[in-house]
């Protein structure tokens, strides 16, 4: 039952950042606003829209990777990418003087969680198999 919810819980993450992930590509003035962001021009503007959808596409990707493959070793790099990612907000606050992202922060450490939690769950599965 856990690994069910677990599983579900890892499609619908997986749905929701390939879908931020697509927005960044073909509507940023519409994704932006919701990270606080306004878009910038040129330069800036290309690393907005190649950033932003690289990381939530990433994100996505390695779900679904670990969704088809039941193979735990692809929840890693979204685990490693959220953690940073909340760290580096954590950062932002104390050394540059950004606001503290409470809401996000739980968010990517929620989830980060969540992957923690299905990738145990598939070792121990697949020990289980064995």
């Amino acid at each position: 039952m856990v690994a069910k919810l677990l599983r579900l819980l890892t499609l619908l993450t997986g749905l929701l950042f390939t879908l931020t992930g697509v927005q960044w590509w073909v509507m940023p003035d519409a994704v932006a606003p919701q990270f606080g962001l306004t878009l910038d021009t040129g330069l800036g503007l290309s690393s907005q829209i190649g950033d932003m959808s690289a990381f939530f596409l990433l994100l996505g990707f390695c779900a679904f990777m670990a969704l088809v493959t039941r193979r735990g070793v692809w929840y890693t790099p979204a685990i490693v990418l959220l953690v940073l990612t909340a760290i580096g907000r954590i950062i932002a606050w104390v050394v540059h003087g950004a606001a503290f992202a409470t809401d996000q922060i739980a968010l990517e450490l929620l989830v980060a969680v969540v992957y923690w939690l299905a990738a145990r769950s598939l070792a121990t599965n697949s020990a289980l198999n064995e």
